[in-house]
């Protein structure tokens, strides 16, 4: 059990010796960590805001939800990603996404909903 008044990141918990990028991109920082509740909080950066994309007919495209499974690591090389729309209706699309290595190894899938809203001004 771990328990602090201060502040810590993530892999200060796990991986005491390592550093996650991953962590230190997002700030995530962990103010309290029990058997029972995890209790953190990420600082609202520029870099963590939603891009206001166009697509078809002057709406934009949010993200809304991102559920995905991850199959085996990748250490080098490039990741492959086909992403095929199963659903695609007004207001939200749907996405299913395939991620592999070079040489074709499944390595994660993700299911991606986006909320389709129109472009305030």
């Amino acid at each position: 059990m771990f328990t602090s008044a201060e502040s810590f990141t993530l892999c200060d918990v796990t991986w005491e010796s390592q550093s996650s990028p991953f962590d230190r991109h997002y700030g995530l920082e962990i103010d309290e960590a029990t058997d029972e509740v995890v209790r953190a909080h990420v600082p609202v950066r520029e870099h963590l805001l939603q891009p206001v994309g166009v697509v078809p007919d002057g709406n934009i495209g949010l993200g809304m939800s991102n559920n995905s499974t991850f199959l085996r690591s990748i250490r080098e090389g490039t990741i492959h990603a086909t992403a095929r729309r199963v659903h695609g209706g007004r207001t939200t699309w749907v996405w299913d996404v395939e991620l592999k290595d070079d040489e074709g190894r499944l390595c994660a899938v993700s299911r991606v909903t986006i909320a389709v809203r129109p472009l305030r001004p």
